[in-house]
């Protein structure tokens, strides 16, 4: 299965988005097709056998719109070619990658011309083809490609809708006045008087509108053929209300060329002008709107440098980051973004990673250590080798889940689809039916029928439905990126709040998953660094998790170690070692009692140790008990206000382990876990999901290795610590990228946040639409109150979009408790 992501032009409502849905899923080999009307792109996945790229293009363009791929075009210089069968193996080997569209090769110049989407492939992945088909290929270095395509047409298209409202206001500001100005008592020349000149009165009001109508001429051409086409939208009843007031305005007009000036009273001319002016400026505010929600990918794109540094044949030359290649040397000065993902190989220096993690203390690097893409080096200068490039860098991957997540569509938003892909053939009927009642059942005449008609077609704009929930969405994910909380999809992002149970993996999630010294206990005035220096002189080369741990303590403290001879392992027990003349025995309580070594009073302390889920290893000197060493795998610091805080949002908290019960406990005990699962082998991690979730329960499981993923997957959501495993993400719903468990709680609460701004859009949407047709239909007026004119329908219409978007927008303003004060 193949999945592409199209642009769609020409897109103004929900309608048009269910109608670009619609069109492509019933293709044959489309599995999902999935429209998000506020980024304008097209998420479909398709099967590349029974379908083309340019067979849904076609189906789009055949709905009325237009399916633009997001296509980039890069020139290669060749490096090799003698003849044009040259040409044609290059030409051959290209053309075949996944992604490309066309790749053409130009002999004579030795040039290379690709055309290929960027989702899929990287310049460098084009490149290692060229030079895998035995030639070589480097890039044409131009700054222009660097451009952000997709903010520069959004800037445009913000910069024609405000073009479009002035230069319509600059005429419909005087048709107003002349139109309506007098019947308020405003001055009016007299050449303009409609009782003494109706003739001229029209004729004014007419060419004032003509060059609105113009400006708006998008509105009839994209509303008529979508009406045409069997799939109106809301520029469909715009197209129809306006059409509607101008073709009984032209009717007006000539019968007082014909002498009937009483139709000088009855003119819409200046409704027509009004609403597409005003619908325009709520277009430009929509659009602007639209712009803020998708900041937070702008701000991610823009942490990526544009170029790197590279070494090669013994040169430094700067290239674009896109043409960097896997195992390219890049050297890094002071101060500068790390262009790729990487390994150090010569030098170190400290990196400000916390763009992307959210760390804000930066980290050491030396030779061997992994830097990241888009962090910053602080103050050393070094070198490494690239081994993520293009697409598969950290950055490209978090981009690419965040865009997946903002294009994605949440359960809630099906409903609201729903009804906006009916609603427009509804109030089209609606609107002629009411028209038609007042006309043959009232008590006026068909002008007044005609102001009802386009006063329903005018306010009921499906708009704000189809807004409502991808706006949310977008902002809702983007702020999780900003917080280091990466939401894959709309799916997860509403699941997320409706969680009742958080499972948490022991080992590298609530614990650090690294034994470390935690108590030293003496006997016989022996010193606490004394023992450890002699038991970590005795460990030192051992392959023990345990022993491993007091070296390290002993390594951080500075201790000098001893030597040592006759070393003996003692399997399922410990060692036995002679240390400066003297003989030691290191291990458990098992290898004490084989040697009758009495505790004496260390025995107690010992007890206490373990229930603190503490493993005490027992040291002896010449047969006499010389002290106790506790190691443990230490607890975050995090864990605990995190589960407090999961406790105070109503959450039950569960640990899985494969720990013994008593150890598991003791862990539970300090961190205040409800359930306990202890014993568990990491095979059957999913099998105890599984029970939670036969109980009725929401289940999250969080965790961070490879014997993880399983329980993700199975999980309600699955939520991987961003220190762990490329499977655990792979499977996981929602990936934290800091090891900070106060993470999860800040997951739930934008998951509650986002939705229950979903849920105000929603209302607001709903409430809008069934008050204001009712209105516009004249219920109202039944009963003796007012009637909706259609320039307030055409300006209520507009703010109704607009109040939407600036209500997602409000979510930008979320924080996670852990940041407030």
């Amino acid at each position: 299965m193949e999945a592409k992501t199209f642009d769609i032009e020409g897109m103004t409502c929900a309608s048009c988005a269910q109608t670009v849905e619609k069109a492509t899923a019933k293709l044959a080999g489309v599995s999902k097709a999935t429209v998000n009307l506020a980024t304008e792109k097209l998420n479909v996945e398709y099967d590349e056998t029974a379908l083309s790229e340019k067979d849904i293009q076609q189906a789009v363009a055949d709905a009325g719109y237009e399916a633009l791929s997001n296509t980039q075009q890069r020139t290669f210089d060749i490096e090799g070619m003698t003849c044009a069968s040259c040409a044609q193996v290059i030409e051959k080997a290209v053309n075949k990658l996944n992604g490309v569209q066309i790749a053409a090769v130009n002999l004579a110049t030795e040039k290379m011309t690709v055309d290929f989407d960027p989702a899929v492939l990287n310049v460098s992945d084009i490149t290692k083809t060229v030079v895998d088909a035995g030639y070589g290929a480097v890039e044409q270095i131009d700054s222009a490609d660097t451009v952000d395509k997709d903010r520069e047409k959004k800037q445009k298209h913000i910069k024609e809708m405000w073009q479009r409202f002035w230069l319509s206001a600059v005429f419909t500001v005087p048709l107003f006045y002349i139109a309506m100005g007098h019947m308020v008592g405003l001055p009016l020349p007299g050449f303009l008087d409609p009782m003494m000149h109706a003739t001229t009165f029209a004729t004014v009001q007419l060419l004032l509108t003509i060059p609105v109508l113009y400006f708006g001429r998008s509105f009839f051409i994209i509303g008529f053929k979508a009406l045409f086409k069997g799939h109106p939208n809301m520029d469909s009843l715009v197209a129809l209300g306006t059409s509607a007031a101008v073709a009984y305005s032209l009717y007006g007009t000539i019968m007082i060329y014909t002498g009937d000036t009483h139709f000088a009273m009855a003119l819409y001319y200046e409704s027509a002008g009004v609403i597409l002016t005003l619908i325009t400026l709520g277009k430009y505010f929509e659009a602007v709107s639209k712009g803020k929600t998708s900041e937070a990918i702008k701000k991610l794109m823009g942490l990526a440098p544009k170029n790197a540094r590279v070494l090669r044949n013994d040169e430094e030359m700067e290239i674009p980051v896109d043409a960097v290649q896997l195992d390219d040397i890049i050297v890094v000065r002071p101060g500068e973004k790390i262009p790729v993902d990487g390994l150090v190989v010569e030098g170190s220096s400290a990196v400000d990673e916390s763009m992307l993690t959210g760390e804000s203390i930066p980290v050491e690097k030396k030779a061997g250590d992994n830097v990241i893409g888009a962090s910053i080096n602080k103050n050393g200068s070094f070198r490494f080798k690239a081994t993520k490039v293009g697409k598969d860098t950290a950055l490209s991957q978090i981009i690419k889940l965040v865009e997946d997540a903002q294009g994605s569509k949440a359960p809630i938003a099906k409903m609201a689809d729903k009804i906006s892909g009916v609603f427009v053939p509804i109030v089209i009927v609606l609107a002629v039916l009411s028209g038609l009642a007042w006309y043959f059942l009232g008590q006026e005449s068909w002008i007044f029928a005609l102001t009802i008609t386009i006063s329903v077609l005018v306010i009921a704009c499906p708009c704000a439905l189809g807004l409502a929930t991808p706006t949310a969405i977008m902002v809702g994910t983007g702020k999780g990126a900003e917080n280091g909380v990466l939401i894959k999809s709309g799916d997860a992002l509403e699941t997320t709040h409706k969680i009742q149970t958080i499972v948490f993996d022991k080992t590298g999630t609530i614990t650090e998953g690294k034994p470390k010294v935690t108590d030293i206990v003496t006997a016989n005035d022996l010193a606490e660094n004394d023992l450890l220096r002699l038991a970590a002189s005795a460990e030192k080369g051992s392959e023990h998790p345990l022993g491993e741990a007091i070296v390290n303590d002993a390594v951080e403290k500075n201790l000098t170690f001893a030597q040592t001879e006759n070393f003996t392992a003692i399997p399922g027990h410990g060692i036995e070692v002679t240390i400066e003349g003297s003989r030691f025995l290191l291990g458990n309580k098992k290898l004490m009692d084989d040697r009758h070594i009495s505790l004496e009073n260390l025995g107690t302390i010992s007890d206490q140790l373990a229930e603190q889920g503490k493993t005490p290893m027992y040291i002896a000197k010449d047969d006499l008990i010389a002290g106790i060493i506790a190691v443990a795998d230490t607890i975050k610091e995090t864990s605990i206000p995190a589960i407090k805080k999961l406790h105070q949002m109503g959450i039950e908290v569960a640990m899985i382990t494969g720990d013994n019960q008593r150890t598991a406990q003791a862990i539970a005990k300090q961190v205040g876990i409800d359930r306990v699962l202890s014993e568990v082998l990491p095979e059957d991690k999913a099998n105890e999901v599984q029970k939670l979730q036969k109980e009725g329960k929401k289940v999250a499981m969080v965790g961070d290795g490879i014997n993880d993923a399983p329980a993700l997957a199975q999980a309600d959501i699955g939520i991987a610590i961003g220190s762990g495993t490329d499977v655990a993400m792979e499977s996981a719903d929602i990936v934290l990228m800091r090891s900070d468990l106060m993470d999860v709680p800040t997951a739930v609460e934008l998951s509650k946040a986002t939705i229950k701004n979903i849920k105000e859009n929603l209302f607001w949407a709903f409430a809008y639409n069934t008050l204001g047709i009712p209105v516009a239909m004249g219920v109202l007026y039944l009963f003796g109150g007012p009637l909706l004119n259609p320039m307030i329908a055409g300006a209520a219409m507009s703010f109704s979009s607009v109040s939407v978007l600036l209500n997602a927008l409000r979510l930008k303003g979320f924080k996670p408790s852990a940041l407030k004060k």
